[in-house]
C-alpha cells in the first residue's frame, strides 16, 4: 500500500497540484496578453471610424488653413530631425502595423535634431512649428514615409524637398501619431474605408488565437520519472551514458596482448612476389575474449530536409523569414526585394506577404486577388 500524508494524499496527488498551478499559471499569462492586444485593436477601431477634425481645434494655432482644411491633432512636444545620408524610403502605405516591443527613447544613429516645437495634423497636411520657422509635409507630395520600429522616430520624404527630414517625438505618443497621420493620409486618397477593413481583419485573425485552458492534470497520469530532477530527460542521459561508458572501455581493453586490432594487422607480413595476388588474403584478427567481433559500418543516412534548410524552402536571408507558418508579415523590411523575387508594383499591395505559384513574393496576401498575375498563392511568408 502507498504511503500517505496525513491529509491522505500521495505523490501522486502534489504532482498533479503542481501541474494544474502551472498550467493555470501559463494560461493566465497568455490570456492577458491576448486581452491587451484585442482591446489594442478594438480601441484601433473606433478611433478610425470617429477620427474627425474641426476648424475650431486649430483656434490659437498660428496656422493659417485652407478652406477646406481642419485640424486633426496636434502634439506640443516634437522635434524636426534630417537624415545625413541619402536614403529612399518606401511609399506611403495604409498598413496598420502591429507594434513589435516597446519604442525606446533614443535617436538613431546618423539623425541629427535641428529644430522644436508642435506637430499638427491637419486634413491635407503634417505640419512642425519651430521655433525656427514652420515645416509643412504635404500628403499629396510624399513620397516615402517610414517609421523606425525602435525608436519614436518618422521619416518623410516629399517631391519638393531634398533631405530626408520628419519628427522625433515622445515616446508613449509616437503609436498613436502613426496610426492617426496614417488615418489623415487615407483621409487625403480617401481610402479611410480600406483601413477599417483592415482593423475588421485583423481583430478576426486575432480572435482565432484566444488562448484555451488546458485539461486538469489527474493523479493517474503521473509516472515514476517525476521522482528524478530533470524527469525524463535526466533518465535519457543517465542511459546514454551506461551506454557508451562500456563501449569505452572495450576499446581500450589492456589486457588484448597483439595491442588491438590496428597493430595486430600491421604485424602481418608482406606476401612474397611470387604468390598470386589473387590467393592472398588478409588476416583478419580474433575478436579479444568478451567483445563482440566488429560489424561493418554502415554511411550515414543524410540529414533531414528540415535541419539542412531551417526556412522550409525559402532563400537566405538575414530578415528571418521564411515558408515554415509563423507570424505573418504585413510590413516587410524595406530590403526584403534584395533577398526575394518581388512581384512588379510590390509595395503597393495591401495585406500581409506570401509566395505566388511563380516563385515570386507579394504584398497582396489576404485579398481576393492576390497573386492574380502569378499563378495564384502558393504559401504565406512568415517569420
Amino acid at each position: 500500500m502507498a504511503k500517505t500524508e496525513s491529509t491522505g494524499s500521495t505523490w501522486r496527488y502534489r504532482w498533479a497540484h503542481r501541474q494544474n498551478v502551472r498550467r493555470v499559471d501559463t494560461y493566465r499569462g497568455a490570456e492577458a496578453a491576448w486581452r491587451r492586444r484585442d482591446d489594442e485593436l478594438r480601441r484601433l477601431r473606433a478611433l478610425a471610424a470617429d477620427f474627425h477634425g474641426s476648424a475650431a481645434a486649430g483656434a490659437g494655432l498660428p496656422l493659417e488653413l485652407a478652406a477646406d482644411e481642419v485640424v486633426l491633432w496636434a502634439l506640443p512636444a516634437a522635434q524636426l530631425v534630417e537624415i545625413r545620408h541619402t536614403t529612399v524610403l518606401p511609399a506611403p502605405d495604409l498598413t496598420v502595423a502591429a507594434q513589435t516591443g516597446p519604442l525606446r527613447p533614443r535617436r538613431p544613429d546618423g539623425v541629427r535634431v535641428t529644430d522644436a516645437g508642435m506637430a499638427v495634423i491637419t486634413s491635407r497636411r503634417l505640419v512642425l512649428l519651430g521655433g525656427r520657422g514652420r515645416r509643412d509635409w504635404a500628403y499629396g507630395r510624399m513620397t516615402g514615409l517610414a517609421h523606425d520600429p525602435a525608436a519614436p522616430v518618422t521619416l518623410i520624404q516629399v517631391l519638393d524637398r531634398r533631405p530626408t527630414s520628419g519628427l522625433l517625438l515622445p515616446t508613449k505618443a509616437a503609436p498613436d501619431f502613426r496610426f492617426k497621420l496614417t488615418l489623415a493620409f487615407a483621409d487625403a486618397i480617401e481610402q479611410r474605408a480600406a483601413v477599417l477593413a483592415q482593423l475588421d481583419e485583423l481583430i478576426a485573425e486575432h480572435a482565432k488565437l484566444k488562448p484555451f485552458r488546458s485539461a486538469a492534470a489527474t493523479p493517474g497520469q503521473a509516472r515514476l520519472s517525476s521522482f528524478v530532477p530533470g524527469g525524463r530527460r535526466t533518465l535519457a542521459v543517465a542511459a546514454a551514458i551506461a551506454l557508451l561508458v562500456p563501449a569505452a572501455l572495450i576499446e581500450s581493453n589492456p589486457s588484448d596482448p597483439t595491442g588491438g586490432p590496428e597493430v595486430a594487422v600491421a604485424a602481418i607480413p608482406a606476401p612474397s612476389p611470387s604468390v598470386a595476388p589473387a590467393l592472398v588474403r588478409p588476416a583478419i584478427p580474433a575478436p579479444v575474449r568478451g567483445t563482440a567481433a566488429p560489424k561493418p559500418t554502415k554511411s550515414p543516412r543524410p540529414a533531414a530536409s528540415t535541419t539542412a534548410n531551417p526556412r522550409c524552402g525559402a532563400p537566405e536571408n538575414p530578415l528571418g523569414y521564411d515558408f515554415c507558418g509563423g507570424t505573418r508579415i504585413r510590413r516587410p523590411a524595406t530590403e526584403v526585394c534584395d533577398w526575394f523575387d518581388c512581384v512588379p508594383q510590390f509595395w503597393a499591395g495591401r495585406g500581409y506577404l506570401v509566395q505566388c505559384r511563380d516563385g515570386s513574393v507579394s504584398l497582396t496576401g489576404g485579398r481576393s486577388n492576390a497573386c492574380a498575375e502569378h499563378r495564384g498563392v502558393r504559401r504565406t511568408v512568415s517569420k
